[in-house]
């Protein structure tokens, strides 16, 4: 075991050219106030990236790089080391091959955990390299349910159950299983968490970055006692299981406030749960970070900073629109106007702004509540989203009698918005005079900064871009890392077409003309693409062109 590589991690580093001797020395001192790792110190003061630590005693050590979630991990090997020793020691056991046990470590070179893992175990203990967030994450995973799920499985199948105690007593397994649940797609960032029954076995899965993946399967005789407790949280009825329900509860997690959306739907195979997760504890995006392009930017900008006027954000489900929305109410929230929203539901709770809920039970609807803030003196007003020609026809009204009007419309692009105000009932005049600007969005993936590399483009590649008026000779793409989970991409960004209604596009829309002239009008007054902005972006090294192209299609 390393005989011989009794080195010091810091001399390591410092060895391979990764840190400086000052670098090191500093990070010593502050180890030793901290009592805490020397590779978290130099991470915390970013001196070196986790990807560059794990390379560098990669490299140095021949110690190979393992990514956990690639592992199949045998339930019986977990059992092998306490809970408590893998969180001490950040460590993970992964398989076993004669008698030595592969250990996923943050640090290899941890000679302590090492020697007190081979007594526990009474096994030759060999490790390798894990990132720091992926074992934390698989610590969570594996050690946070197996045992409570397993003695849901053992209870169900005694009938040694009380439904009502299960689901409503704080400590008890299932309950604690589905805090875990949640508490895991925060810190993965999930936007969703689906819990699928299907014949033989209940899956749920995570939407991360918009993109949909299996965290585990249960057994399928635990799915009606999970969606119990999850519609206890969310205030449904437990009873009703052939009629969709929807809810909602706020949790603390991890010291923020989260936002947690119950939706419930009746299958052939039990009814599935989605569960929308909101981080209240991310702050509101700055205009300047929606990632607008210079253009586009002071379009929208000079847009909103209008005294009355609509301004709409477009685009599907899950396109950013709430956030880009809220960052212009934020930018615009100043003691001397009075802010009025009606929202279904209210997202993100902003000081200073007065926000209704609409509730169709009690017969507030979109309408009624924008009739109703119309004569509540508002100087903006933000409809969470025009639904419906009476909503569509009351908020460019409103506009026209000198009020600013934020909202949101379903369509595909910037041009097509005309065309379905028209389709909703509204006269051309009207919105030829209160329409100032039209915002179309999506969400593309964001290359993964820590294994981001540059590479030579194939020739469709090219001939796609060239087709944008784009020309060049590298393109970025991420390599796949631990940090990213190995899909080359961390986070998101939008990608955008901003269309100014100026004069001549007014006269166009008053003769109701076609989507085609509209936009033709629209590219000669310098309007950009989404399709070349996404192109754009690709080009400077944010997302990829492939991304770009999953996204939009090839239509757009």
């Amino acid at each position: 075991m390393m005989s011989g590589a009794r080195k010091r991690i810091g001399d390591l580093l410092v060895e391979s050219g990764v840190i400086t001797q000052e670098q090191l020395q500093q990070a010593l001192v502050q180890q030793r106030e901290l009592k805490t790792r020397l590779g978290d110190v130099l991470i915390s003061k970013g001196y070196i990236t986790q990807q560059q630590f794990i390379e560098a005693l990669e490299f140095q050590l021949g110690i190979p790089h393992v990514q956990i979630y690639r592992q199949k991990i045998d339930p019986k090997i977990i059992q092998l080391i306490s809970q408590k020793l893998a969180d001490q020691h950040c460590v993970m056991p992964l398989r076993m091959e004669g008698n030595r046990l592969i250990l996923a470590m943050a640090d290899p070179l941890d000679y302590f955990a090492i020697d007190e893992i081979r007594i526990a175990t009474g096994l030759r203990i060999e490790p390798v390299i894990a990132s720091k967030d992926e074992l934390v994450r698989a610590i969570n995973r594996f050690y946070g349910l197996q045992d409570t799920i397993e003695q849901i499985s053992q209870n169900l199948q005694l009938k040694d159950i009380d439904e009502d105690h299960a689901i409503q007593d704080e400590d008890s397994p299932v309950v604690k299983t589905v805090n875990q649940i949640i508490v895991q797609a925060v810190q993965l960032g999930a936007s969703d968490i689906h819990m699928d029954p299907q014949d033989g076995s209940f899956r749920i899965r995570y939407r991360v970055d918009g993109v949909m993946r299996t965290e585990r399967t249960l057994p399928p005789n635990m799915h009606g006692i999970i969606v119990a407790r999850i519609k206890i949280m969310a205030n449904l009825n437990v009873a009703e299981r052939r009629l969709p329900q929807d809810g909602r509860v706020e949790l603390d997690i991890d010291f923020r406030k989260v936002d947690v959306r119950v939706s419930t739907l009746p299958t052939i195979h039990g009814e599935k749960v989605v569960i929308r997760v909101l981080d209240l504890g991310n702050s509101l995006a700055d205009i300047s970070k929606l990632a607008l392009s210079e253009r586009n930017e002071a379009v929208f900008r000079k847009s909103i900073e209008m005294a009355y006027g609509v301004v709409l954000i477009t685009g599907p489900t899950g396109s950013g629109k709430s956030t880009t929305l809220y960052s212009a109410l934020a930018h615009l929230n100043k003691e001397d106007v009075n802010i009025i929203t009606v929202e279904d539901p209210v997202e993100y709770q902003l000081e200073g702004v007065n926000q209704v809920q609409v509730n169709p039970l009690t017969g507030l609807t979109f309408a009624r509540g924008l009739r109703a803030i119309l004569r509540q003196d508002p100087n903006i007003v933000m409809l969470g989203e025009i639904r419906d020609s009476e909503t569509a026809e009351i908020s460019v009204r409103a506009a026209m009698t000198g009020h600013l009007v934020l909202s949101t419309l379903h369509t595909n692009n910037a041009v097509n918005s005309i065309t379905r105000l028209i389709d909703m009932g509204v006269e051309p005049f009207l919105i030829s005079s209160a329409v100032n600007c039209i915002v179309a969005q999506r969400l593309v993936r964001r290359i993964c900064v820590h294994c981001k590399q540059k590479y030579t483009p194939i020739d469709k590649e090219l001939e796609l871009i060239a087709e944008q008026g784009i020309h060049v000779e590298y393109l970025y793409r991420g390599a796949g890392c631990g940090e990213c989970g190995r899909t080359g991409y961390k986070g998101r960004l939008a990608i955008h077409e901003v269309l100014l209604i100026d004069n001549e596009m007014r006269a166009l829309i008053i003769s109701k003309r076609s989507d085609n002239e509209y936009y033709e009008h629209a590219l000669k007054q310098g309007m950009i693409p989404i399709m070349a902005d996404g192109l754009s972006k690709a080009v400077e090294g944010q997302t990829t062109v492939t991304e770009v192209f999953r996204v939009l299609g090839h239509g757009e």
